[in-house]
């Protein structure tokens, strides 16, 4: 469920790869971390959650949104990155308030819809 107030607290952006794209997801990390506030997650190597591929997440503010997606939108390598924002509506969040870049992957939105039945408050 959504806060009372609705507010996005904070944006993920999940950089997806493969084997043979791996070096261009670090060049892409690399470039985040030199440039922006941001909060790097690990490595995952393999799929997890609702994610069909490896992936990195990448947290930062709404005050940082206007500067971390247009460099994406320029520096993301052909690499799909999801983008979305956190209201507490893990559902919501990943997919009708979600942007992509390059390829839209298909998520495991019923790992989501679990989530959000076995996590209510």
């Amino acid at each position: 469920m959504a806060d009372s107030k609705g507010e996005i607290r904070s944006f993920h952006a999940h950089v997806y790869f493969d084997s043979s794209t791996r070096a261009a997801a670090a060049r892409v990390r690399d470039g985040l971390a030199e440039r922006f506030e941001v909060e790097l997650g690990r490595w995952h190597e393999q799929p997890i959650g609702p994610h069909p591929q490896p992936m990195y997440q990448v947290k930062f503010t709404p005050s940082e949104f206007g500067k971390v997606v247009p460099w994406l939108m320029l520096h993301h390598e052909g690499l799909a990155v999801l983008i979305h924002p956190n209201t507490g509506d893990e559902v919501g969040d990943h997919t009708h308030r979600a942007l992509w870049l390059g390829e839209k992957l298909p998520l495991n939105i019923a790992f989501l819809e679990e989530f959000a039945r076995t996590h209510q408050h």
